[in-house]
């Protein structure tokens, strides 16, 4: 009884092995001070190494994202996967007003210009860290994937790749669309009451949301600007638990794990919450946003679409239109 209690009001985490510890930098912007987290990896560097940038969601924090505070986030898990692999991993925060994101106003951006941000956590992971300028990569997560896009369509000259979990791409007529290739992996999922997978908007959501692309959509921008053709790999994950009600499938655009692909990662059954099995969130959330998956653990994922890649191409370089 007290264990499903705990579940329902905590939810759980399982760390499995060695976190990287995690320190805060500060750095000074237009805007004012702001703030990001770095787990570095205990042992001491052979080489460059890479560097992975995490971005929460609306209303939560960098210190929420790394397991640091309430609820357990799935991406935490990066703190283990930095320390085993040797992975720089930061978490930058929003700061007051969130992520100035892709259906953000000029005017907004103006004022706090969240890619120069970060722009800025990348300049100081490779100029104090020793992180490796060719192996940096991005993920976000529902706003935080917002922001993620809108980094990948200005400057995709310092991404490997990045991933976007749980966020559609604004729809083709908007105004923030890419115009370089870069090797992509979508997250989305069916019963997501947030992020609609079909695209579009739900009427609750009243003026807090803007209409957005479908998931499938999302993932043929990328691949049309990739020139990635049909057809692609299909894999279903296993099911490792008979309690989730979930069923995820990867289609995969591209063979080379080290060149241009795009994922697209669709939950059936899902809701607006990170898989995973380690990570659970409360079963009271579970209740407002829909099911998690534990079919696959989001971050080792990425990780894996992610280890393979590197900037191949001159900044700046364009990628023309399919």
């Amino acid at each position: 009884m007290r264990a499903a209690l705990k579940a329902a009001l905590l939810g759980s985490a399982t760390v499995t092995g060695p976190c990287a510890p995690v320190t805060q930098f500060v750095l000074e912007r237009p805007e004012g001070s702001r703030h990001c987290l770095f787990g570095i990896p205990t042992a001491p560097a052979a080489g460059k190494r890479p560097l992975v940038i995490i971005l929460h969601g609306a209303g939560a924090s960098a210190h929420q994202v790394l397991g640091m505070a309430f609820p357990p986030s799935p991406l935490s898990l990066w703190l283990e996967i930095a320390e085993r692999e040797h992975v720089i991993v930061a978490a930058p925060d929003a700061g007051q007003g969130g992520w100035q994101e892709c259906f953000a106003s000029a005017a907004r951006v103006a004022r706090k210009n969240d890619v120069a941000w970060i722009d800025a956590v990348i300049d100081h992971a490779i100029g104090a860290l020793g992180a490796d300028a060719q192996r940096v990569y991005l993920i976000g997560v529902s706003r935080g994937g917002w922001m993620a896009y809108r980094a990948a369509m200005e400057i995709p000259h310092r991404l490997a790749a990045f991933s976007a979990v749980l966020a559609n791409m604004p729809p083709r007529d908007h105004a923030m669309q890419p115009r370089l290739a870069l090797p992509a992996l979508i997250v989305g999922a069916t019963d997501d009451p947030l992020m609609p997978y079909g695209g579009g908007k739900y009427w609750y959501t009243l003026g807090f949301s803007a209409p957005v692309n479908s998931m499938e959509d999302s993932a043929r921008v990328w691949r049309e600007l990739a020139g990635l053709p049909d057809p692609p790999a299909v894999t279903t994950f296993p099911r490792r638990h008979p309690w989730d009600r979930t069923r995820s499938t990867l289609t995969l655009w591209g063979e080379a794990p080290d060149g241009l692909q795009v994922g697209l990662i669709r939950i059936e059954g899902g809701g607006h919450a990170e898989p995973s099995g380690s990570r659970r969130y409360p079963g009271l959330i579970g209740k407002l946003v829909g099911a998690q998956s534990a079919d696959f653990e989001i971050a080792e994922t990425a990780w894996a679409f992610f280890r393979d890649k590197r900037l191949a191409r001159p900044a700046g370089q364009p990628v023309q239109r399919a």
